[in-house]
């Protein structure tokens, strides 16, 4: 028989859990595989393995984009793998590489993750397939999405606020949330600026609960948002209260920085050095 202690540790966690529950359902489905061939698993060592850390995706030859937050301090021996479906399965169809080049954005600010966007040069030249393919990015010019445009993301982050990942790629469909609500106090605030995007989505009734979202999370920084099948954004605070009503996910706007885009795939290898250092 259960003590009093016992019993009310008990109904603890159980509140615990059903809160974190009920605020960290990010929904999606698993993807059909290699169907978004663009993605990458960008991996750390973890003993005599590699663990999926952060998402990212292929824009040109021998280039993957991401996000500034996965990679703060240089590549550390973290490895970039291509064409993956399952992260524990041997897929024939995989490519890992080594980062030969990292260059972060040099006005990242780590207090609010604005412009948060990296640029990863591969050690070799990706070897095109049906599972290995870039995706075009939206340039200066072009139309982001507006309020409630359908958005798409993927990536092998958390399935909700308890930290639980998938072994396969996911994907889900959000909406593009009001820039305006998001820089007000009692969502995001000053913190918000206009190089961000947040997107969400409410799921609606019938819902196993009337606070279940769709949303990015830990794990699926760095994956790309997209709209009508070009990337928009960069998710960026997918780590950050995950499915949470009042705090919709965050994604780097891409088109804002294709200058910086451009001159960083131009330079020499000499001053990506410089920067990852």
């Amino acid at each position: 028989m259960m003590s009093e202690k016992d019993l009310l540790v008990a109904a603890a966690l159980f509140v615990f859990a059903f809160i974190s529950h009920s605020e960290g359902i990010i929904g999606g489905r698993e993807a059909v595989a290699h169907s978004r061939p663009y993605m990458a698993s960008i991996q750390v060592p973890e003993g005599e393995n590699m663990k999926h850390e952060c998402g990212g995706f292929v824009i040109a030859d021998q280039w993957v984009m991401t996000a500034v937050h996965c990679l703060p301090t240089g590549a550390n021996g973290r490895k970039v793998v291509l064409g993956v479906h399952s992260l524990s399965e041997l897929e024939d169809t995989k490519q890992t590489f080594d980062i030969l080049e990292l260059y972060n954005h040099p006005d990242f600010s780590a207090s609010n993750y604005d412009n948060d966007i990296a640029l990863i040069k591969l050690d070799r030249p990706f070897n095109i397939s049906a599972a290995v393919k870039a995706v075009e990015f939206l340039r200066a010019g072009g139309t982001n999405p507006d309020t409630d445009a359908e958005v798409d993301t993927a990536g092998w982050g958390s399935l909700n606020n308890l930290g639980s990942r998938p072994d396969k790629l996911r994907e889900v469909v959000i909406e593009v949330f009001s820039s305006a609500r998001c820089r007000r106090s009692d969502y995001y605030g000053r913190k918000f600026t206009a190089n961000m995007i947040c997107a969400h989505k409410v799921c609606p009734d019938p819902c196993d609960h009337p606070h279940k979202k769709e949303d990015s999370c830990d794990g699926d920084s760095g994956g790309p948002l997209l709209y009508n099948g070009i990337a928009v954004g960069i998710t960026s605070n997918g780590g950050k209260k995950c499915g949470q009503l009042k705090k919709p996910g965050i994604y780097t706007i891409i088109s804002q920085y294709t200058e910086w885009i451009d001159s960083t795939m131009a330079v020499q290898p000499a001053a990506a050095l410089e920067q990852s250092s």
